[in-house]
């Protein structure tokens, strides 16, 4: 039977020399060797997993047609590969053509030649033997695009996003890490990109894993020794989403087993998006090759939403709940809670349920007691644009006077006021304040704190103005 299948692959490599470009045809074809037919089925070795993949996924339609051409309609095509682990005792193992009915909208189920252990298995991504693995891309359908608020705060990596999900692996950001502080998008962010993906190109295999559940997977595979296995599956990701890889920090072993996946699929053009709260310049106990692939792609960050963004994330909300409170309670949350927009959404979810609970009408005092019992709990800062918003209406100045250039007596007061109990309430820079109060220095800051306090040891009125506003600022 050797010069048969011999005389086939002959045969088959003929055709796929005349449909390929030379150095395509020498690269994957000539290093091929025909072992066996048997029952109209063509067996050929590949050098490693890693070609067996690449066949697959560039010229699977080209040796479906000459196999055809060659066996007839009952024609098959299976593929011994050399083990990886370079064990002088392994033997090839063989796969089976993959199946080309697939759906649409889940990942497409993976043939993974795995090594056969006795020992059961709990990675739940890792399966003994030759079978196909339907790989869950564990993407939240509520965190899609259409969801995702965009302001001054997330323009950058929203974009550099929608961009990878439109062309994944094909654009300069890969790798994509997006980095900010915690309860501002990065999760929401990463999902949207993988659902954009799986909308545009239903085929590609899309996995987003968190670094903890990574990371414990590896500890197992390591447990099981199926580590071969544990690479080979990450290996054969279209587009890998990694959220918080700042966890990898200190463990050695996970940051080079990823190195190494992180180098097999961004040398074959898939897409690599990664989340962290922290700049890879900033990441501690990581290892300096993985920090600089960090660096290869676009570092993007999410910063803290203003308060017209955040205003605009919860009416969104509102909108896809189907709910709708007064236009004052929502300015209130949005002025009262502005670090975290998770923490906003909570507060929010609190009110209804507990006006739904009580039988309450959802006013602002309402959700002014609510406010006091959340935030004492989640130790709350008052923001600048609170602070700023309650120095105006005490004073019935608008806001926009506050942040002018102006040197009415009656503004300057009201600039100092908000520039002082910013200091005293908020962990915000100096240079932050000053910003936000139209662009004024550090020491403009530090000459408004040192004036009020003089004032309000020497003017009767004034300290009662201190005092009034302070306890507005507390929220009883």
């Amino acid at each position: 039977m050797s010069a048969n299948h011999d005389a086939i692959w002959n045969s088959c490599l003929k055709v796929i020399k005349d449909n390929l470009p030379i150095q395509a045809y020498k690269t994957w074809f000539e290093p091929i060797v025909p072992v066996k037919l048997e029952n109209n089925v063509l067996t050929i070795q590949v050098p490693s997993h890693f070609f067996y993949e690449w066949l697959e996924e560039h010229y699977i339609t080209l040796l479906k047609k000459v196999i055809k051409k060659e066996l007839g309609q009952e024609g098959h095509l299976e593929y011994s590969i050399v083990m990886e682990n370079s064990a002088s005792n392994s033997n090839p193992y063989t796969v089976k053509l993959p199946a080309s009915n697939k759906k649409a909208v889940k990942n497409a189920p993976m043939n993974m030649p795995l090594n056969i252990s006795d020992n059961p298995i709990k990675n739940p991504f890792i399966i003994p033997g030759l079978k196909k693995v339907n790989v869950d891309s564990n993407l939240n359908p509520a965190y899609s695009f259409e969801n995702f608020v965009e302001g001054d705060c997330n323009r950058l990596a929203r974009s550099a996003g929608y961009a990878v999900a439109n062309k994944p692996g094909g654009t300069a950001f890969n790798p994509l890490l997006i980095y900010g502080g915690v309860g501002l998008g990065k999760t929401h962010l990463a999902h949207s990109i993988g659902i954009g993906v799986k909308n545009q190109f239903p085929n590609k295999t899309v996995l987003y894993v968190s670094s903890e559940k990574f990371a414990h997977q590896f500890i197992d595979a390591v447990r099981n020794q199926t580590t071969n296995d544990f690479i080979h599956f990450y290996q054969m990701i279209d587009v890998l989403i990694i959220d918080d890889v700042q966890f990898f920090s200190g463990k050695e072993k996970t940051q080079d087993v990823f190195f190494h996946i992180f180098n097999h699929l961004h040398q074959n053009g898939k897409q690599i998006i990664l989340t962290s709260d922290k700049p890879p310049v900033e990441m501690q106990g990581m290892e300096q090759r993985l920090l600089s692939r960090f660096k290869w792609g676009l570092s993007a960050d999410l910063s803290t939403p203003d308060l017209e963004t955040r205003i605009a994330i919860m009416e969104k909300k509102m909108y896809g709940s189907g709910i709708e409170l007064p236009r004052e309670v929502v300015e209130y949350l949005a002025y009262s809670i502005n670090t975290n927009i998770r923490e906003m959404e909570g507060a929010m979810t609190s009110l209804l349920a507990q006006a739904s609970l009580n039988k309450k009408a959802i006013t602002l005092d309402l959700a002014k007691q609510m406010i006091d019992k959340f935030v004492k709990n989640t130790a709350r800062e008052v923001s600048i644009d609170y602070i700023q918003k309650v120095v105006c209406d005490y004073f019935d100045l608008p806001i926009e006077m506050l942040k002018s250039k102006t040197r009415k007596r009656e503004v300057v007061q009201a600039r100092q006021i908000s520039m002082y109990f910013s200091k005293k309430m908020t962990k915000s820079s100096l240079a932050s304040i000053g910003a936000h109060c139209g662009g004024k220095d550090h020491a403009t800051v530090l000459h408004a704190c040192r004036t009020v306090l003089n004032l309000s040891e020497t003017d009767k009125q004034f300290r009662v103005y201190l005092e009034d506003l302070e306890k507005k600022l507390t929220i009883q």
